[in-house]
């Protein structure tokens, strides 16, 4: 095996580690999520006139996944969950005391 290969191979192993600690981060964090934020989020919405759509739209998303962010689906990112957040009027500074009230 060369230098290169095996840098490569080293390279793509770190890579993959990063990326389960990512998953395992993101869903310890999801976890401990106030469901209060999640119901927040679709009264926001509400609040805007807002539909479901126009806000998958906003953020780049699509319907059915906002709805599972609103009912608190797993599955949901938390990029998508704070995206979501500030389209509908949160500050970075509300979701960073969300983010610090998890702890």
């Amino acid at each position: 095996m060369s230098a290169d290969h095996a840098y490569l191979s080293i390279y793509g192993l770190n890579e993959s580690i990063e990326s389960i600690a990512t998953v395992i981060e993101n869903a310890l964090f999801r976890a401990n999520f106030p469901d209060i934020e999640l119901a927040q989020l679709k009264e926001e919405r509400r609040q805007k006139l807002m539909t479901q759509v126009e806000l998958a739209s906003k953020i780049g998303s699509s319907q059915p996944r906002i709805a599972k962010a609103e009912n608190g689906d797993d599955s949901v990112s938390i990029e998508l969950l704070i995206r979501a957040m500030l389209a509908t009027g949160a500050t970075p500074k509300d979701i960073g005391q969300i983010i610090a009230s998890i702890g």
